[in-house]
């Protein structure tokens, strides 16, 4: 079946189901587990990257902000290396081979690219159900991925807005 599984996670509500999803389907076909956390600057909750540009260019930005802002920086990486060094353990003790990596840059492309660079048989990413304007503003990270990933994917569907489930229904 699958020999290795990349797993994307962040910190949304549907990232711990991936990874379950992940973990199982790992020990289900005896696959190695590769955990994958994408950090970008140019998203939300991280700061603009304006701060970090040269005084030369911005005169009106000082020191103080930009070393606040890699202060800041240095210390989500960290935090972020630490849930990852969690989520793999627990993997392992789990049964699974697992391991771990944080880049740095664009979530659809960064997962494709480390796919095809360890090789993964198997990408496992989540969906916000983001759609219509939201999807075409904000993008979708599992849209860019299944279109340029060079191998299978699994998306695993996370609450979609407005969407009630209607009890005793399957």
């Amino acid at each position: 079946m699958y020999q290795k599984i990349l797993v994307a996670v962040d910190q949304s509500e549907t990232s711990q189901y991936v990874f379950e999803q992940g973990v199982f389907l790992a020990k289900a076909s005896e696959a190695e587990l590769m955990l994958l956390h994408v950090l970008s600057p140019l998203e939300d909750p991280y700061l603009s990257p304006v701060f970090t540009q040269p005084d030369s260019i911005y005169p009106s930005v000082q020191a103080a902000p930009i070393d606040s802002y890699m202060r800041e920086w240095e210390e989500l990486k960290k935090q972020r290396l630490d849930w990852l060094r969690s989520l793999s353990d627990t993997a392992i003790n789990a049964g699974v081979k697992a391991g771990f990596t944080q880049n740095l840059g664009d979530a659809g492309r960064i997962i494709c690219e480390v796919a095809r660079n360890w090789p993964a048989d198997l990408i496992i990413v989540g969906r916000r159900g983001r759609t219509g304007i939201s999807e075409f503003l904000l993008g979708s990270v599992s849209n860019y991925a299944l279109h340029h990933a060079p191998c299978s994917m699994l998306i695993v569907q996370g609450r979609i807005p407005g969407h009630t489930e209607i009890p005793g229904t399957v």
